[in-house]
């Protein structure tokens, strides 16, 4: 009967899926070929709701968080929309953590239950073996998906939202990680954002290789597609040889052995990534076969490749020039965002609306400022130039619908980081992150929609650890990065501030050299000189910076260690090359 189906709560993105083409294709597994619909998606999420309200034992859901450590796949997919289903809490966990720092997140959310699939389950058991101070449920995914398939579930009849949503955990590069409780509504607002400005097609076929622990790989490459229909292909872990085979499959001939399995023929139309995984494609693309070149540069062409997205971390200039090289002029869109915000900023779908360095204007729904980081003043459309000639620089404020609710248990660092609104209209949210803003001759004209308009957003960094004060000037660390790196001789970098007794803090780098960098190519057998040194580095950035911006010093690594997202803790790293003491009188140049 009819009303003994499952039955979800309508939450705009139940509504969304259940508007689909029930027979359209929702998730794809690159390498099995395995592919799910929308009508077994929604068939799935409803049946997996009621099974985990089974597993909670009379607890009610609602509110309540739900940690989970499930593969990259279908399967988390349908996990996290059950999780939303019981309108309680999503609480995703990285599978590559160690067992204590999870344990710790199970700890600080509360989370009623510790959900795993079978491959996980045996971390999931070392997760909650030592005392956390109460004992989590734990359950098992294979059983909550076990059972006989439903068909036709129903939406209620009244829409609610209740009290789910998701609560990602920051990186913890200043404290302990912090909660970030994104209430169920936020998430249908960011991805009604993203949906107006980068037009998600159902036509999409979106290739997925992120981790989704993160808000970038959740709700730009997983919860907005669905919204829109589009297919999502998943290819995790990230492997380079994986990623360009995928790529030239849809443009090879029939005959052409590319891998030991075979692989989707649908070309993608949507990739969303970090630097690095850019960077690395590049650096491997001359080592394939012709045959293969050939077939991906085709798959990269604007004809094709519809969107190429790069976020999360700042994109270096000579990797977007390579890659608009290697993909006949198509340009990767810059945007900006953070997980307590989701995305905020972003460059245009038309190519003039993609300007290098800028991450260009608030998205829809969005509400930017900035405030000037001397006096605190907000810096009104026009007042970009201070007195003196220079750009002001000014912390990015937002509000909206799309902002977090708060920091989980921690109401000290919630109420710290908003402001009152003097409209009397919200509060707005501190980021943290400063930028200046310039108008951009032939950008910002509406091409991309309305809300692309006026004068672009440029970042310079945290706050905290990317804007140097040396002598009285401001210096955007990532500025600086920018220009080394269109060196050839430097293959990574991160600019730092160390302290200094004469300009309060000096100008340092830490870099990772090319082959070239630690070879040059004019150096003899008897020359004494060996590699690219901090001489050489202030030689070839005389003509591209100002003299204060110029590292004074400069370190070099063999490697530098990032995040999964490809961001660098220039705290530690400051650590880990200086020592404790980075200002010391025998370093001061």
């Amino acid at each position: 009967m009819a009303s003994t189906l499952p039955r979800l709560p309508r939450l705009p993105v139940f509504e969304a899926i259940e508007k689909h083409d029930p027979d359209s294709v929702a998730v794809v597994h690159s390498l099995s070929g395995r592919q799910f619909t929308y009508g077994e998606l929604l068939n799935d999420v409803a049946e997996a709701k009621d099974r985990l309200k089974d597993s909670a034992k009379g607890t009610q859901l609602d509110g309540e968080r739900i940690a989970f450590l499930v593969e990259n796949g279908y399967d988390y997919v349908v996990t996290l929309l059950a999780i939303l289903g019981c309108h309680s809490i999503a609480v995703p966990l990285a599978p590559s953590f160690p067992a204590n720092e999870l344990r710790y997140i199970v700890e600080q959310s509360q989370a009623l239950m510790l959900l795993s699939s079978s491959k996980f389950q045996n971390q999931a058991k070392d997760i909650v073996k030592e005392n956390l101070g109460y004992v989590p449920i734990l359950a098992e995914l294979g059983k909550i998906l076990e059972g006989d398939k439903v068909a036709n579930a129903k939406l209620e009849d009244i829409r609610s939202e209740g009290n789910g949503g998701m609560m990602l955990y920051t990186s913890g590069t200043t404290s302990r990680p912090k909660g970030v409780l994104i209430p169920q509504s936020a998430l249908t607002a960011q991805s009604y954002s993203l949906l107006k400005a980068w037009h998600y097609l159902p036509t999409d076929r979106l290739l997925h290789c992120l981790p989704l622990h993160h808000i970038h790989g959740t709700v730009n490459a997983l919860l907005t597609p669905l919204f829109a229909g589009s297919t999502i292909e998943f290819l995790f872990p990230f492997n380079t040889s994986q990623v360009w085979a995928r790529l030239a499959a849809p443009f090879l001939h029939d005959n052409t052995d590319t891998q030991e399995f075979t692989l989707p023929r649908e070309k993608i139309t949507f990739f969303t990534a970090v630097p690095t995984i850019y960077s690395r494609l590049l650096n491997t693309h001359a080592s394939l076969t012709p045959e293969i070149q050939h077939a991906t540069t085709q798959a990269l062409s604007p004809q094709n490749l519809r969107l190429n997205i790069s976020g999360s971390a700042a994109l270096p200039t000579p990797t977007k020039k390579k890659w608009a090289n290697l993909s006949f002029g198509n340009v990767l869109l810059e945007r900006y965002g953070m997980t307590e915000v989701g995305m905020a900023l972003s460059c245009g779908l038309d190519f003039s609306d993609r300007v290098d360095g800028s991450v260009g204007w608030p998205l829809p729904g969005v509400e930017a400022r900035l405030v000037d980081t001397d006096n605190g003043e907000i810096i009104q459309e026009g007042q970009e130039i201070d007195v003196d000639g220079r750009e002001r620089h000014g912390e990015i404020q937002l509000r909206g619908k799309t902002i977090f609710k708060e920091y989980w248990r921690n109401e000290a660092a919630t109420v710290s980081e908003f402001v009152d609104g003097e409209d009397g209209k919200g509060k707005w949210f501190k980021t943290g992150d400063v930028a200046v803003r310039r108008n951009v001759e032939r950008a910002g004209e509406g091409r991309s929609g309305e809300w692309a308009r006026g004068s672009m957003y440029f970042i310079q960094g945290r706050k905290s650890a990317d804007i140097i004060k040396t002598g009285g000037e401001k210096v955007s660390a990532l500025e600086v990065e920018r220009e080394m790196l269109s060196l050839p001789q430097i293959s990574e970098c991160a600019v730092v501030p160390l302290p200094s007794r004469t300009w309060g803090q000096r100008v340092a780098s830490v870099v990772v050299l090319t082959s070239e960098g630690k070879n040059p190519p004019e150096q003899s057998p008897s020359s004494k000189k060996k590699g690219f040194s901090a001489l050489d580095l202030r030689r070839a950035l005389k003509d591209k910076l100002a003299n204060y911006k110029i590292p004074q010093e400069m370190k070099i690594v063999e490697s530098i260690p990032r995040n999964a997202m490809g961001k660098i803790n220039k705290r530690q790293l400051v650590k880990e090359v200086w020592g404790d003491d980075p200002g010391s009188p025998e370093r001061e140049a």
